[in-house]
């Protein structure tokens, strides 16, 4: 890495701690949504660099569908030992079991609609007014369209049409009781930034984000983690093949990719070739064209 491209991602850092302490600075009860994935990795360390050596002003919180990936927990589990902070986790199993949600049912069910719920449910709870995430504008075309600060109604709802301003880097904070704002640090990274900026730092991934062998099923052309969750049939044909995940979510959902790329450099230069967007292997953003801005209207992070 050149010195050129040192000094872009230490000003994409100092964008970000500048918008963490922002949070601490403008909000009673900040939270920082964990998902076990990159994008959330990242934020922990950029909170690290914010905060230390004192403890983080918000604790982290996980939405724990039952159908993550066991290699991500582990990890969350691990992670949190070490940094010694605070992890808050809410289940969907507990929104399945309170009849809040219904679980669908058939090849394709999936719980990661229904975590919405428990989102919604784990913020009431905890009286958060503030959610941090990892979401970046690079993602999907939805995520594009969100502020940094991006202010939620008293149901949780987003309205793209109420998006304030932003003029250079003054983020406006102030809402209504009942309402809440999630913040997205790293709205302007990219996600080949996300890991330039992993290799930088030495920071540790989940072991499913590179390349592995895994028996896996294709379905929907998508070759998706052979596991009970999926409900597969006699029709699923297990294969063992050598495969990463470029995004980590619930395992219904989330299809892995083939490759070889067992080291951040070799990530790093299959992305630079990649014409295929890391969302490219979610299934739940190819139920409609819309899927995720409709998600996002009800609640979805």
């Amino acid at each position: 890495m050149n010195k050129q491209d040192t000094t872009y991602l230490d000003q994409l850092e100092a964008e970000a701690i500048f918008i963490l302490r922002e949070v601490a600075g403008q909000f009673e009860k900040p939270a920082l949504l964990f998902s076990g994935g990159k994008d959330s990795i990242t934020l922990v360390r950029l909170a690290e660099k914010a905060f230390r050596p004192g403890k983080f002003p918000f604790p982290l919180v996980h939405i724990d569908t039952g159908h993550n990936f066991p290699e991500t927990i582990s990890f969350r589990d691990d992670m949190i030992a070490r940094i010694g902070e605070k992890l808050i986790i809410g289940h969907v199993q507990d929104s399945i079991d309170q009849g809040k949600v219904i679980e669908q049912t058939g090849k394709n069910a999936s719980r990661n609609a229904l975590q919405t719920v428990t989102l919604l449910d784990t913020i009431a709870e905890g009286k958060f007014d503030a959610c941090i995430g990892g979401a970046r504008r690079d993602e999907e075309k939805a995520r594009a369209k969100e502020r940094i600060f991006s202010v939620r109604d008293e149901f949780g709802q987003w309205d793209p049409k109420r998006q304030r301003p932003e003029l250079w880097n003054i983020y406006n904070g102030k809402i209504h009781k009942g309402e809440n704002v999630r913040v997205f640090p790293i709205s302007n990274w990219t996600e080949l930034d996300v890991w330039n900026y992993i290799r930088r730092e030495n920071i540790a991934l989940p072991s499913i984000y590179f390349a592995h062998e895994r028996d896996v099923i294709t379905r929907n052309g998508q070759l998706m983690a052979a596991a009970d969750c999926l409900n597969m049939d006699s029709d699923d044909q297990i294969e063992r093949r050598n495969v990463r995940f470029r995004t980590v979510g619930d395992m219904t959902c989330t299809a892995a990719v083939e490759s070889d790329a067992d080291q951040i450099d070799y990530i790093i230069e299959e992305i630079k070739m990649s014409k295929i967007s890391e969302r490219g292997a979610r299934m739940d953003d190819k139920v409609s064209e819309a899927a995720m801005e409709d998600r996002k209207k009800g609640g979805y992070f």
